[in-house]
């Protein structure tokens, strides 16, 4: 807890549930617990994440500290936890982190064990490689012209026998990396398998749109989390995936704009693998790609204003609920997302006046009653009125991208 003469007062609690309970109960001593600033929601801070969660405490993912800032006052627990309780009253936290708690998330750890397989895999493959180039004269002429999956066949169906010569002993180690990697490809396969039924009942419009796979789509679903309306618009999200150019003019280049390297890059590795399909086959796309040819600009060019494009059209298929006024949980959930997430009662906890102060005008019933006086509806746009009057410049899209 951070006070306003920049005094602190610090604690420590175990990471098991009984210090996640410890913890919550701390915070509430010192009055109305508004919003807690977490740092590595997805990482070390993913269970006080979830437990924040189970008790409606608001809480906003907070950045890693600067660098430069840290090398001068050093580095410890406490001096981070200090830092992220300032980051959040200063409001420089504002980001709202991926929930946890669906098939979204299974998409993920699914993804994480299938890269590893993969990797393992490969590397399995260029040990082979790499024997096979080594090997005595006559074990090498027989497997030197091999394709590399008849070779992966023929490695793990050698018999070495118990013989201690140079050619037995590689054959062995042949036989052990081919069956390393035949089970290898069981176990990616079986990954997919399974990931691709998640994809589909999560997504499945995202899989019927032109050159959409089951491999991009979930990269793209583990980009915008659980809570898909994490992004606030089609703008947010092509920055999220790195596709969003960045004004970089000055007095003499007015309006030029620089590529963004930042963003999820695997995302942005999903939309240039659909790009790069859909300009060989798909016919739209293919003609858009001859006219600005003609026009003169690159192929790079082309393919990050195609990247711009998909963007804005996967954001549309993405999973999202309509929000209505009736709805209180989708109405917390956006609330989350605009960083006014309320805080649920902890008279459970001891702490019965938070639920007195739950009508005050900030509150999410006082917000209710207030914009149904107005006749207001709740919904993403209703947020920001002015989002369809905004120019192309001010939601962050570069002229040639429309």
């Amino acid at each position: 807890m951070t006070g306003r003469c920049c005094s602190a007062r610090t604690a420590s609690f175990p990471t098991t549930p009984l210090g996640y309970g410890q913890l919550i109960d701390w915070l509430a001593g010192f009055g109305r617990v508004v919003q807690v600033g977490v740092e590595g929601t997805s990482s070390y801070g993913a269970g006080l994440t979830r437990a924040l969660e189970a008790e409606g405490v608001a809480f906003v993912e907070v950045d890693r500290p600067n660098r430069q800032k840290r090398r001068k006052v050093g580095k410890s627990d406490s001096l981070d936890a200090i830092a992220a309780a300032r980051a959040t009253l200063a409001g420089e936290a504002c980001g709202a982190p991926k929930a946890k708690s669906g098939n979204v998330e299974g998409i993920r750890v699914l993804g994480v064990a299938r890269m590893s397989a993969i990797k393992a895999r490969t590397q399995s493959m260029n040990q082979i490689r790499s024997l096979v180039s080594t090997a005595p004269v006559d074990l090498r002429e027989q497997l030197r012209g091999l394709p590399i999956l008849e070779l992966v066949r023929t490695c793990a169906g050698f018999r070495p026998g118990a013989s201690s010569d140079v050619v037995s002993i590689t054959k062995l180690a042949l036989r052990v990396l081919g069956r390393r990697v035949q089970y290898l490809d069981g176990e990616v396969a079986q990954l997919d398998t399974r990931r691709t039924a998640l994809v589909k009942d999560v997504a499945p419009q995202l899989l019927a749109a032109f050159g959409i796979g089951p491999h991009t789509a979930a990269t793209l679903l583990v980009a915008a989390g659980d809570n898909p309306e994490r992004p606030r618009s089609e703008a947010t999200f092509a920055r999220l995936c790195g596709v969003a150019p960045i004004p970089a003019g000055s007095g003499k280049t007015d309006g030029y704009h620089r590529l963004h390297r930042g963003g999820d890059r695997r995302a942005n590795s999903a939309l240039w693998t659909i790009v790069l399909s859909r300009m060989a086959t798909h016919p739209e796309t293919r003609a858009y790609v001859a006219r600005r040819t003609k026009e003169g600009k690159q192929t790079a060019f082309i393919m990050r204003c195609l990247k711009r494009h998909v963007a804005r059209e996967i954001f549309k298929l993405l999973p999202r609920q309509e929000l209505g006024l009736g709805d209180l949980r989708s109405f917390t959930t956006l609330g989350w997302v605009r960083g006014i997430r309320p805080t649920r009662s902890l008279e459970s906890r001891g702490h019965g006046d938070a639920r007195s102060r739950s009508n005050e005008p900030g509150s999410l019933q006082g917000c209710l009653r207030e914009r149904a006086s107005k006749g207001a509806g709740i919904s993403g746009s209703s947020w920001r009125p002015d989002h369809a009057a905004r120019t192309p410049r001010q939601r962050d899209v570069h002229p040639e991208c429309l």
